[in-house]
């Protein structure tokens, strides 16, 4: 249960609107909720400001939707990631305000309308076309968050220029999360250009000695631009998490 619903319920109680009988029942579950299969952290929102996140690579489809089921009365958004489209359509059928962005392959709840609370704006920029599936990971994670996000795709360091045309949006940016496979060099370039921080994703595109994503990390790691922090190859939700936690008011 996030802050403002907790509010609204004391309110509600003071109000005489809803009975203490009622407020303890919605209460009961606060810290967390034992389901079998999962133990859910309904306080998570109270103490971090976000709710848990599904991850939904190895659960079943019903085992999604059952947490979700749970969540739904205590959260303004739920986010689930890292589900096929087969999942998706299923916990669509019982969730049907719920969207799946196939690119991101997350499912996104909006139970109720998110407030902008970002300093300001957040921008992604993603190397190649082919880093596109993480960088909107992290598009839709800080956009839940309550951050203006904004995204330029493919001006990776093959084609230079191509990145510095978009100046003027890099220099507005509070927080920025650069996404590279291959070598992974465009977060150091992006780096050298500004005084704010800059959040390296390195991803698993690429070929041969790219291992996996594995040199697009190392560089990352090793760059030369110290305002440069890394995440783990592919971890676009946690890219869009930490520069969310960065840009709070």
């Amino acid at each position: 249960m996030n802050k403002d619903l907790l509010i609204k319920l004391l309110k509600l109680v003071a109000d005489g609107k809803t009975t203490v009988g009622d407020a303890a029942g919605r209460l009961e579950h606060m810290a967390y909720e034992d389901i079998a299969y999962a133990h859910i952290d309904h306080h998570r929102s109270l103490r971090k400001g976000f709710p848990e996140v599904i991850f939904g690579e190895g659960k079943t489809a019903d085992q999604i939707a059952g947490i979700m089921e749970k969540m739904q009365n205590q959260e303004n958004i739920i986010l689930v990631t890292r589900v096929d489209q087969e999942k998706a359509d299923i916990v669509l059928s019982r969730f049907p305000p719920a969207v799946y962005h196939a690119d991101a392959r997350m499912i996104v709840l909006e139970l109720n309308p998110i407030m902008i609370q970002g300093r300001g704006p957040i921008l992604i920029i993603s190397a190649g076309t082919s880093d596109i599936p993480v960088a909107r990971e992290a598009y839709l994670t800080a956009s839940a968050m309550g951050n203006s996000v904004d995204t330029i795709f493919d001006v990776g360091v093959s084609g230079i220029h191509r990145l510095l045309d978009h100046h003027q949006a890099i220099d507005q940016a509070n927080v920025l999360i650069v996404v590279a496979g291959m070598e992974g060099a465009l977060p150091s370039v992006v780096a050298g250009m500004v005084d704010r921080p800059v959040i390296a994703v390195p991803t698993s595109v690429g070929y041969g000695v790219n291992l996996g994503g594995l040199t697009a990390l190392f560089a990352m790691l090793n760059s030369c631009s110290s305002n440069v922090s890394v995440v783990n190859i592919d971890n676009g939700f946690g890219a869009g998490y930490v520069a969310s936690t960065i840009n709070r008011e």
